[in-house]
This record gives structure tokens, sequence and C-alpha cells, in this order.
């Protein structure tokens, strides 16, 4: 009776997919690790704390190239969790594992470049103080957050992935579909698959639907599932968001 009683319990395995930075070097890898230093130079911390996966589907080189770029890529604060596109045998417990079946979404761009306004400015002659006043300052008009609108329902099996703003689904979410984020989330039917929303550390997005029956919902790396919901608010139009740490509900009617 004591050894049911104190056996430990099982050690549950969950599969989950994240977003990642795929970085696709070229040959030569010294004139590329250049070009990487320079977008490094012009977008200070850019790779920091992202997650990065090396694609090298493609190129013909050995373990030692590629061991070789792993360690300079470290050098540079790129951390790599996993290499895509490798042959088995190239890979060993010195290397980062091997993925595959990585679904493929919008290019990253980074920020742009201050530098050279900054030079610019600092070699520019002083202007009189009278000129200066004379000119009316122009406000800055806040920049528009992009967006995109999906006009059809979202099938079984399907993935939208938009990282760079909201998305908007003017119909249903099926079971087994699922909606990424970079901002909020809009669906005016059901949502009966997974809606992840801030999914690139927006704490503010929120997720809308006019009828909820989801699988599950996620903000900033919160998330609820079917079976954490109220079951008062199934078949209900409803929005989620987060306060702090707590993932709030409430009803849109």
């Amino acid at each position: 009776m004591t050894d049911v009683l104190t056996k430990p319990r099982p050690i549950r395995l969950k599969g989950r997919s994240f977003l990642a930075l795929a970085l696709t070097p070229e040959l030569p890898f010294a004139d590329w690790l250049m070009s990487l230093d320079d977008l490094a130079s012009r977008s200070t911390g850019f790779f920091m704390r992202r997650p990065v996966v090396l694609d090298i589907a493609g190129l013909e080189v050995d373990r030692a190239q590629l061991r070789e770029l792993v360690d300079q890529l470290a050098a540079r604060h790129v951390r790599i969790m996993g290499i895509e596109g490798a042959r088995p045998s190239m890979l060993d417990a010195s290397l980062p594992p091997a993925m595959a079946d990585g679904r493929p979404t919008a290019d990253i761009e980074p920020p742009a470049a201050e530098q050279a306004a900054t030079s610019e400015k600092a070699e520019a002659p002083e202007q009189p103080a009278i000129a200066e006043s004379a000119a009316p300052a122009i406000p800055q008009l806040p920049k528009a957050v992009p967006s995109l609108v999906v006009t059809q329902p979202v099938r079984s099996g399907q993935s939208i992935i938009f990282t760079e703003g909201d998305v908007t689904v003017v119909g249903s979410v099926a079971s087994g579909a699922e909606i990424v984020a970079g901002g909020s989330i809009h669906v005016y039917g059901t949502l009966r698959g997974r809606a992840l929303a801030g999914t690139m550390g927006n704490a503010t997005a929120r997720i809308f639907c006019r009828k909820l029956e989801a699988e599950l919902v996620a903000i900033d790396g919160y998330y609820k599932t079917a079976e954490d919901l109220e079951a008062e608010l199934r078949g209900k139009a409803v929005q989620f968001w987060l306060e702090g740490d707590t993932f709030k509900v409430g009803s849109l009617a």
C-alpha cells in the first residue's frame, strides 16, 4: 500500500510550437558574417533574447564549417536553438539539435538605422537661432499599425500567421485552425480553433470573438485551454486581455 501511495506521478510531455527568427547564411560565411555585423551595428540588440534557427538547406558545408559558423554567431550573441536543413550525420552533441517542419511566416525587418542621421546632424553647420525659431514645428503623426483582414473562413488545419500587427477574421475559425498575431485578434464569427495574440511581446493585445468555442486562447505567452474557460462563456461574445500576469475575460454583450 505504501509503495502505491508514494509512487511518483508520470511526467507529462506536451508538444508546443514557438515563433523564431530563421537565419539563412550564404557562402562564403566570412562575407555573410560581415553583413550580419553591419546589421548588428545599425540595430543594436536586435538578436538579444530572440530564439534563432539556422537554416542551411542547400549549402555544401561540412561539420567543421558548421561548427565554426555556430561559434562565430555565439561570439556575436546570436544563440542558435536549432539547425534546419542539415544532414543527420553532420550534427553531434557539440551542435544544436536538428529542426524540421517549420512553418514560414512574414519576414521580420530590423529597426531603421539612426546612426547615419546622427552623423549628418553632427556634421551640419549650426544655423542662427532666429532661423530655427522661424520654422514652425511639424507634429509627428503616430505610425500606422499594420493589420491583416481575412475575408474567408479559416478551415481546419490552416494557420494564419501575422506577427506585424492585428488580424481580423470576417468569418469563423474552425476547430484545428490557428490564428497567430503580433497584435490583437478579431473574429466576427465563431472561434473554435486556437487564437494566439501579442506573440512578439505585446501584452496590451486583446482577443475578440462573436461566439466563443475556442480550443485555446493566448496573449503574450499566457494561455487558457478549452478546459480552463468558464462554461457560461461558451457560445457568447467575449474579449480576453491581460492585467499584469492575470488572464482576464469579459462579455461583449
